[in-house]
């Protein structure tokens, strides 16, 4: 994943690792793990890093995305803290591009300010470019700091924490304990990477569009096994779409027995009370989610 495609990488340990493995693991024939099929088939997710890095072992490839992700889960678990002392429930929403994330938001707050006039709202845009979506969220409102990663294909715990400082910077105020608000993070749109990284949220909620077709969960394993949520969007379409939603959720329970799900259209409006019953009690467990 992208732990050790270079994304994530520092400059430091991109130039040593390349120079240093590269040569080795070419001359010794065993840095891709992959194997054929009886079809001819290529997997290369089949070593025990289930990924294949040029250059580098999977022995090498798992040392390497320990350390990054060990370093990232202590700032994630930081942020966790950081979050409870401010009685904030912090969401992580997860998909591929267009499904329709930053419309969920948008329709998300005016339906909760309609339910609960003066909620607490926040939010943490993520993007490789642009402030669009975040622009869109604040129009409604709603603070919004934006998060653009370059060429990196996900939120880290790093990135949260510096953007958490800008809409949170007040101290806690321990008078009012009872307190809490909501923190949407919209993640870089992609199925595959965003899975890995704790941010320090409660939750993980994919949503996965009905245009996309059902057999998402099964071809992206991870991001429905990590998700406590699936949320199916653009419902309203579905008499437009050959999109078998039993076939959908059958799949995405083989990889997480446990996930929940809801069918919402933002556009239309349907299912979004359950969608909000839910994030009424999104915050009873606050430990990492598919971690």
């Amino acid at each position: 994943m992208c732990v050790v495609c270079g994304c994530a990488e520092t400059e430091h340990e991109h130039g040593h690792d390349h120079s240093h493995d590269h040569g080795h693991d070419h001359g010794h024939g065993h840095g891709h793990g992959h194997v054929h099929s009886s079809h001819g088939d290529l997997h290369f997710g089949a070593g025990a890093a289930r990924v294949s890095v040029p250059g580098l072992s999977q022995e090498r490839t798992i040392r390497l995305e320990a350390d990054i992700l060990g370093e990232n889960n202590r700032i994630a678990a930081r942020n966790r803290s950081h979050f409870a002392a401010h009685g904030v429930n912090a969401l992580n929403l997860l998909s591929s591009p267009g499904s329709g994330k930053t419309t969920l938001l948008c329709a998300t707050i005016d339906a909760l300010r309609a339910r609960h006039a003066g909620m607490d709202i926040s939010v943490i845009e993520g993007d490789q470019q642009t402030s669009f979506d975040a622009e869109r969220i604040r129009a409604t409102g709603v603070p919004a700091v934006q998060v653009n990663t370059g060429k990196g294909c996900h939120l880290d715990a790093p990135m949260v924490a510096h953007a958490f400082a800008q809409l949170h910077s007040h101290a806690h105020d321990p008078a009012h304990p009872g307190d809490r608000s909501l923190l949407f993070i919209e993640n870089v749109g992609n199925l595959v990477c965003p899975a890995l990284w704790d941010l320090g949220e409660a939750a993980k909620v994919v949503l996965l569009s009905v245009t996309e077709g059902e057999d998402k969960p099964l071809k992206y394993p991870d991001m429905f096994a990590a998700a406590r949520l699936m949320v199916l969007t653009k419902i309203d379409l579905l008499p437009h779409l050959r999109f078998d939603v039993a076939r959908c959720i059958e799949g995405a329970r083989r990889v997480n027995p446990g996930i929940e799900v809801i069918q919402l259209s933002a556009t239309s409006g349907e299912g979004m009370g359950a969608w909000l019953d839910w994030l009424a009690g999104a915050d009873d467990d606050t430990g990492p989610v598919g971690a």
